[in-house]
Formats: structure tokens, sequence, C-alpha cells
């Protein structure tokens, strides 16, 4: 996990429960990462991302309801749910404006939010970007289904999750080349299984109703206004590079990287070089 010397963590009395947040940074501009869905949290997508922007920025990750530190979370955390987390966070911390910087669910959030509230987001990069796919007919409706037992998925979920041998298994089908620390990032997700338990987000499994997504955002791309960034992996499963490629068709100030031979964690399997895709970013 992330050297403490970085970061400290803040806690967010909510209704639901109590919202951690990762801060780091002391001067420069507020910068928001919002991380991914299912077996993730705030250190493990931000591990390498929150010491580089800490130097001049003032960093806050959020971990979402029943990932990380903000668990245990009571009702589903889903779409409205993690929008007010963003709410509560700039309202906590004081924060009239700021760059966003989300990961796949992280992502769709992001988007989301800026369709919202224009004013409060002056940049935004995002990273395999959900909320901007729509499945074919079919192949949805067994989405759909598995969101809907999930006491089957999540116990099939587990069956990978059960050791380290197993784990390590079925992350590496995450990654088209392997990243330097994956010894790290199994450890990482073993810890986050361990304390939240492992299965589909919340939100993942409330996006997808039985005809459509209830979470599909590209119709409203246009109406972000700030400059954007879109990093999309070439050979991403999830978020099939296509999706993204339509996003940024649509937002008028945006610019489109695809990383070639890259998944869906692109920030963990190559955090130099999305390190500095969001950092020259930022600072332009």
């Amino acid at each position: 996990m992330l050297n403490n010397e970085f970061f400290k963590s803040e806690y967010i009395k909510c209704e639901e429960g109590v919202l951690r947040v990762i801060t780091a940074g002391k001067t420069g501009k507020a910068v928001l990462l919002l991380s991914g869905g299912g077996l993730d949290n705030a250190l493990l997508s931000w591990k390498h991302l929150i010491p580089a922007l800490s130097k001049d920025y003032r960093v806050f990750a959020i971990d979402w309801p029943k990932q990380g530190g903000s668990s245990p979370w009571n009702g589903v955390a889903g779409h409205q749910c993690l929008l007010k987390c963003v709410d509560a966070v700039l309202t906590y911390f004081k924060i009239e404006t700021a760059s966003f910087i989300g990961l796949s669910q992280g992502g769709a959030v992001t988007l989301a939010y800026t369709i919202l509230h224009p004013e409060t987001v002056e940049k935004l990069a995002v990273i395999s970007p959900a909320g901007v796919i729509r499945f074919p007919a079919g192949f949805h409706q067994l989405l759909w289904l598995s969101a809907k037992l999930t006491w089957l998925t999540n116990g099939v979920s587990r069956l990978f999750f059960i050791n380290r041998r197993t784990a390590e298994w079925s992350l590496k089908m995450m990654f088209p080349v392997i990243p330097k620390d994956f010894d790290s990032i199994v450890d990482d997700v073993l810890e986050e299984a361990r304390i939240n338990g492992v299965g589909a987000s919340d939100w993942q499994n409330n996006s997808i109703s039985f005809f459509k997504m209830n979470v599909y955002l590209t119709p409203e791309l246009h109406r972000i206004s700030c400059p954007a960034l879109l990093i999309q992996g070439g050979k991403d499963a999830a978020v099939k590079p296509k999706h993204t490629k339509e996003a940024a068709k649509r937002i008028p100030k945006s610019k489109l990287i695809v990383l070639e031979n890259h998944g869906h964690w692109s920030n963990r399997q190559s955090p130099e070089i999305v390190n500095k895709l969001i950092l020259d970013f930022l600072n332009k």
C-alpha cells in the first residue's frame, strides 16, 4: 500500500455511514480522484498517482461506499449515492472548483457530475470510463441476470480470490503486460477482498436494467465544456475502445489517448505513462 508519508485519511460522517477520503498535498489546485467499482479502493487505484500529484496539487481520493475505509455502509450505493458522495467531499473540504480524474465507475461519475455541475469541474480525465456503453441484445440480458443473482456471481467471484494462487491467475487476465509491482497489486486486492468482500459494486449492479443501461451518458456528453482527457486501453475487455472513441467525439474539448497493449487498469499496468499524461494535461 502507499507509503503514508504522502497522505492522511479524513472521515466524513454521512447518513448511511462514514466516507473515507485520502488527502495529500498542501498547495495548488484541488484534484479529485474517483476509483473503480468492485475490488478497488482509492489507494489501490491511485497508489502511484497520489504522490505524483501531491507535489503541485491538493489531492482528494475517495473510497467509495463499501470499499476501503468507507465500510460498513447502510443502503444501496448506486449512481445517485456516489454523486452525493462527491457533493459531501466538496462541501466538507470547502472546494469550489476542482479537476476530476476517474477510472471506470469513477469515470462515469466524473462525466455525470460534470454534466450536472459544469461550474465546478475545471478539467476532467477519465480512464476506460463506464457510463458510455450500450450492450447488444442477449448479452445485455445476461449481464442484467448476473446483476440480479448477486449471491451466485459473488460466490463465483470469491472462488477467484480464495487464495493467492487463484488471485494471481485472475489478476493476470486483466493485464496484457504484467505490471512491475504485480505482487503488490495482488497483496492489496487480497486485503480489500478480506475486509470488504468480493463482488460487483452497487453502482455496477444498478446501472443495468433489462432492456437498457440506467447510466448511459453518451447522448449528454456534448454538454461538457471543460477540457477533457480520455485514456483508453487498446485491449480493454470491460470498456471496448470503440465506446470511449465515440465518447471523445461527443465532448467538444477532448483529447483521446489509446494505449495499445493495455487493458482496463492502464493506470496500474503503466503508471509512469498514465501519470505523465495526466500531469501534462493538468499543467497546461
